[in-house]
């Protein structure tokens, strides 16, 4: 295949960060331009020191940006500054938005969520929802994926496939999620201080995450009508990795050994979520750094209850490494490409 072109725009973030970590040794994307707003003009380089060894084109305004030579984008800019953009994209560009502007279906759900009329309404209706290993077929066909949020990847990913081989309830869900730091963005913001955030942990968000509508819409699908679940996000003392707990009630006399071979044979062959042995717990220490999802199933003490865990790195399969696999396969090409590496441990 001819070389992909490739533009990061929100380069200067940790998603913009983690895509070019990954797309370095890509066989086939070469980034081509890279926005940084605030850090325009300046070398990726003196921005994120770890990546002085890629060959890289300076940080620009997205208005320097030529869309004419670019294939792919990717989207990392802030939460409801993204609709317009790529409504002013060429067609010929394939994106991959990591921000939340395209996530939600309705326009109407996401201004209430996000508190401002959806910019780009027309643009919404072709968007595919990109959480690849639940809408691969519609992912390869598509010009603009929505990249899942870290929190209803976790989630969705364990609970979709249960859902549709109606195993467990869809009124009875309490999600108990955990994130690393950096799932709030690399902006400067007096909560996120080291001091604010260590030796501590801390829920927020409660009841009102907008990760909420997101996760609650995937189910939704899943089941064919509407789905309402009890999600609470807790900010973690660390750097990245996400777990989430996940508390369901089954149905008939089903109990974790049925829902663990359920989701073992459907994430049969996938190369990025592993449903562990029994009694095997998942630890974020375990998936960082790569795209893995690791999840397993136990009996609660509580009849007719099990605990659902899953663990993945915000940064990689909760957003930049999902992104690189969706782009993967919106071009053809193997999904696997850039995001061989192994999980990084200790």
């Amino acid at each position: 295949m001819n070389e992909i072109r490739v533009a990061i725009l929100g380069a200067s973030g940790y998603t913009g960060a983690e895509l070019v970590r990954l797309l370095a040794p890509h066989p086939d994307f070469r980034i081509r331009a890279m926005t940084g707003d605030r850090k325009a003009g300046m070398a990726m380089a003196s921005v994120f020191p770890h990546l002085a060894a890629v060959k890289l084109p300076d940080l620009v305004a997205i208005d320097q940006v030529d869309f004419a030579g670019i294939d792919a984008v990717f989207c990392c800019l802030p939460h409801g500054t993204t609709q317009e953009v790529i409504a002013a994209l060429p067609r010929h560009v394939k994106v991959v938005d990591l921000s939340a502007d395209f996530r939600l279906f309705d326009v109407d759900t996401y201004a209430e969520w996000y508190g401002h009329a959806h910019q780009a309404p027309d643009l919404q209706k072709e968007a595919v929802y990109g959480l690849t290993e639940i809408g691969r077929a519609e992912i390869a066909k598509a010009r603009l994926v929505a990249n899942p949020g870290c929190y209803p990847t976790s989630v969705q990913l364990p609970l979709v496939p249960l859902l549709q081989a109606g195993l467990i309830e869809a009124d009875d869900i309490i999600i108990d999620a955990k994130s690393g730091a950096s799932g709030a963005g690399r902006a400067a913001k007096e909560a996120n201080l080291f001091t604010e955030v260590t030796e501590g942990i801390h829920p927020y968000g409660i009841a009102s995450h907008r990760h909420a509508p997101e996760i609650e819409q995937g189910l939704t699908v899943a089941v064919g009508r509407p789905v309402v679940v009890s999600f609470t996000p807790h900010l973690m003392p660390m750097s990245r990795g996400m777990l989430s707990t996940i508390y369901v009630r089954t149905k008939g006399d089903t109990e974790a050994t049925g829902l663990r071979a359920a989701l073992a044979e459907r994430f049969r062959g996938e190369p990025f979520v592993r449903v562990l042995p029994e009694g095997v717990v998942p630890a974020t220490r375990h998936v960082r750094g790569s795209n893995m999802c690791l999840i397993n199933v136990f009996d609660d003490r509580a009849p007719g209850r099990v605990i659902i865990t899953s663990v993945i790195d915000n940064l990689v399969k909760g957003a930049s490494g999902q992104a690189l696999q969706n782009m993967n396969l919106m071009f053809g090409l193997a999904e696997t490409l850039g995001l061989e590496q192994q999980p990084l441990f200790p």
